[in-house]
């Protein structure tokens, strides 16, 4: 996803619809995988892996193992973006 933010704190939702974060699948995102890296995130601190129905197990296979799996849910698209999220 590529949303952008203003100067003013703005989100402005991307023109497409949202992908898959694997690798080369531009399926439509049906999940959203929240994770953190503890050594780098604060404990509420929360990133977002997109994933279709193809790649869902195996992404949040991918986090869980390395410990950074928090939850997985039904990705809408309506979800209200937290700015916090889209930086790094």
């Amino acid at each position: 996803m590529t949303d952008s933010v203003t100067n003013h704190g703005e989100i402005h939702e991307p023109a497409c619809d949202p992908m898959c974060s694997s690798r080369r699948c531009r399926a439509s995102a049906k999940w959203a995988l929240r994770w953190n890296n503890p050594r780098l995130h604060t404990p509420e601190r929360r990133k977002t892996w997109l994933a279709c129905d193809a790649h869902r197990e195996h992404l949040a296979h991918f986090l869980h193992t390395r410990g950074y799996l928090r939850e997985v849910e039904a990705f809408e698209q309506t979800v209200v973006l937290d700015q916090a999220a889209l930086v790094g």
